[in-house]
């Protein structure tokens, strides 16, 4: 593995899991939230966290899809971006929606991981952005929707 692989695979971790000077990981944000939580709306049309976990996990999909260039993976919840997540708390389903989360992150992971630096500077299928901006891009994504999902948390529990 070069060393510009382990930075990225260390920035993708950073964001997914942690630790993070910045405070709370994408996983991390989602510790100690209960279905019933998960489901509540901070207005109406807005989205719960529940449907944010599963959105960070449809994306670590698209970018493996784009690094493997593999049409044949799917995804497993639908539709695929923003799936149904129901109405009614189901802590069985959260907990598998979670765990399919860390399932995407890991298989991404495991993408990057056998990445050499030369295909970094390749062009992701059906992409116009390069594999390393897909890399650096979905990381970004993490912190972004951790940030979504704190806020989130914040509004509906403090006011539920």
């Amino acid at each position: 593995m070069t060393a510009q692989i382990d930075l990225l695979l260390g920035f993708m971790d950073q964001a997914f899991k942690g630790p993070a000077w910045h405070g709370t990981a994408l996983w991390g944000s989602l510790r100690g939230v209960t279905a019933e939580e998960a489901l509540l709306r901070p207005g109406p049309g807005r989205h719960n966290v529940w449907e944010l976990c599963l959105h960070a996990a449809y994306w670590k999909y698209v970018v493996r899809r784009r690094l493997t260039r593999d049409e044949t993976l799917e995804f497993p919840r639908s539709p695929a971006d923003w799936p149904d997540t129901g109405s009614l708390p189901d802590e069985r389903r959260w907990k598998a929606d979670r765990a399919l989360l860390k399932q995407e992150h890991d298989l991404l992971r495991a993408v990057v991981a056998r990445f050499t630096a030369r295909d970094l500077a390749k062009r992701g299928w059906r992409s116009r952005w390069t594999n390393l901006q897909h890399i650096e891009g979905i990381a970004s994504h993490d912190l972004y929707h951790c940030g979504q999902i704190q806020l989130v948390k914040r509004l509906v529990l403090a006011s539920g």
